[in-house]
């Protein structure tokens, strides 16, 4: 490939997915003439690699587990114009892919949302995933100001800019949630297209577990939650406080005008304690966000030293209908 041409890069994190894999290798470069693909054999037991090898892919090894793991080492790893990102387990239509890259480029956006569309007579989500997925969905757009239609998607293609400046910190199933938040608070040009969304092929078994993973997720959107809106989150609690340490200060107060005596002397110190408690979280928020500010400003430089998709390359797809 000339050096002027767009370079498309496909990520396929696998973890024991020999019975789908090669299906998957072969649909994107049926789909997107030219793209490399890159499977990323995380700790698998079977024939993962052999297979996407045999069908054309670049068989690259991630040892440390977890789905989040692989996504960091092969966006570190990459050097691409444009990213795509695919499970390897065959459940999403690879034949969307074409839309997605033309869409990406022709915004130009800086990331592109595959939003699953399962077909009736199909039953894709496991029991409790759609729920959970509208749950969480919800929950991040309460947190973040924004509405996120399929945020456990693993079907999304990203500029170049989109990866380098993506601080990905995630080790499993977290990632996607992650992916989302970053492209949030950086405020990037981001759009969706609906993706066909189908059963797992036989021989291939889900690697999510519903109440785990779903539990580390909940605590990765708390955690996200304390970094991007600390005022937010801090003042809560210290609003909290202070309620509380009034509540329980009146009734000292009116009976110290009437008595002349602070009967409930532990009662008062504890409710100065939460007055104090309630004070530093405020301070603790109110600092924390001028931290916040000065990480997004540095994270919009790094994000603002690379192109647009597509700019000052020819754009070399194929056929993107």
């Amino acid at each position: 490939m000339d050096s002027t041409e767009l370079r498309i890069a496909a990520v396929v994190p696998c973890h024991n997915e020999e019975a789908a894999v090669a299906k998957v290798v072969t649909d994107l470069k049926a789909a997107v003439p030219g793209i490399v693909v890159y499977v990323y054999d995380n700790l698998s037991t079977d024939r993962t690699a052999e297979c996407a090898r045999e069908a054309g892919a670049i068989v690259r090894y991630e040892n440390t587990k977890g789905k989040g793991n692989v996504v960091r080492r092969a966006f570190a790893d990459i050097e691409a114009d444009v990213y795509l990102m695919i499970d390897g387990d065959d459940t999403y239509e690879a034949s969307a892919a074409p839309l997605m890259i033309k869409t990406l480029l022709e915004g130009p956006y800086d990331h592109v949302l595959g939003v699953r569309k399962q077909d009736e007579d199909t039953h894709a989500y496991r029991s409790g995933h759609e729920t959970g997925n509208k749950v969480l969905n919800g929950v991040v757009g309460k947190v973040f100001g924004e509405n996120v239609e399929d945020m456990l998607s693993g079907f999304r293609v990203f500029s170049r800019r989109f990866v380098k400046s993506f601080p990905a910190v995630s080790r499993e199933f977290e990632i996607e949630t992650e992916l989302t938040v970053h492209s949030l608070h950086l405020r990037v040009p981001q759009t969706s297209v609906a993706v066909g969304f189908r059963d797992r092929p036989a021989g291939s078994e889900s690697k999510l577990r519903t109440y785990r993973d779903g539990t580390k997720i909940l605590a990765l959107i708390l955690g996200l939650a304390r970094h991007e809106r600390p005022v937010a989150f801090y003042g809560l609690f210290g609003t909290l406080a202070w309620l509380i340490s009034i509540i329980l200060t009146v009734p000292i107060v009116i009976e110290f005008y009437n008595t002349h005596e602070v009967a409930r002397f532990p009662t008062l110190f504890f409710a100065f304690t939460l007055m104090l408690l309630g004070s530093l979280a405020w301070t603790a928020g109110l600092v924390l966000d001028g931290i916040r500010r000065s990480r997004h400003e540095t994270a919009r430089l790094v994000y603002l030293r690379y192109a647009a998709a597509g700019v000052g390359a020819d754009i070399a797809t194929g056929d993107l209908r």
